[in-house]
């Protein structure tokens, strides 16, 4: 109960003031090879909504070629028409999402929860789904490492609601784990499996 009122933000914040000098020389060099690889800014900034449905900017590296027409609710894979090459390692890696660490440290977002999604797509979900705003948005989640792409919508909110049931330290520190197994060894090698 202590970690769910305030202990999680605060090893958010702590962890979040240490992981901005580990990340600074990848996200250096994801800036580089995105400036190097395709003609645009380094960063895609885009409006998500967060903790109690409210908006906030998440940040993140490039990894597309700049495209107005394109749909933001269209999910693309790492293989993706307007994905460039550089930007296929960046996702690949996960340096792309490294930069939400900022986000983290605003309280915007957690290490771990549901990912933040589009004001769009909060609009389709079903009102039971609509639980998962009850806690911040995470870079990393239960449905993030049980699948993720590869699972239907639905079934990530079904994920996102038992994060929120089942939080606790020990959980958080599962995914944890877990996540940094599923950037060394690649989403497809883990479906449902927590």
């Amino acid at each position: 109960m202590i970690y769910r009122r305030g202990g999680k933000r605060l090893l958010d914040l702590f962890f979040g003031l240490c992981a901005m000098s580990l990340f600074a020389v990848p996200i250096l060099f994801g800036g580089v090879a995105i400036k190097l690889s395709s003609p645009g800014p380094v960063f895609f900034v885009q409006t998500r909504v967060g903790r109690d449905g409210q908006p906030f900017r998440i940040l993140k590296l490039r990894t597309m070629k700049v495209d107005k027409s394109r749909n933001a609710t269209t999910q693309v894979g790492n293989l993706g028409p307007g994905v460039f090459a550089a930007g296929r390692f960046l996702r690949r890696f996960k340096i792309d999402e490294m930069p939400q660490v900022l986000n983290v440290i605003l309280g915007d977002m957690s290490f771990v929860g549901p990912r933040p999604c589009l004001e769009e797509t909060k609009d389709s979900m079903p009102d039971w789904a609509w639980r998962r705003f009850e806690v911040r948005p995470g870079i990393t989640g239960l449905a993030q490492t049980s699948g993720n792409t590869v699972l239907s919508w639905e079934k990530r909110w079904e994920q996102d609601i038992e994060y929120v049931d089942r939080q606790s330290l020990f959980l958080d520190a599962i995914l944890i784990s877990k996540t940094i197994l599923v950037v060394v060894f690649g989403e497809e090698k883990f479906g449902d499996t927590l």
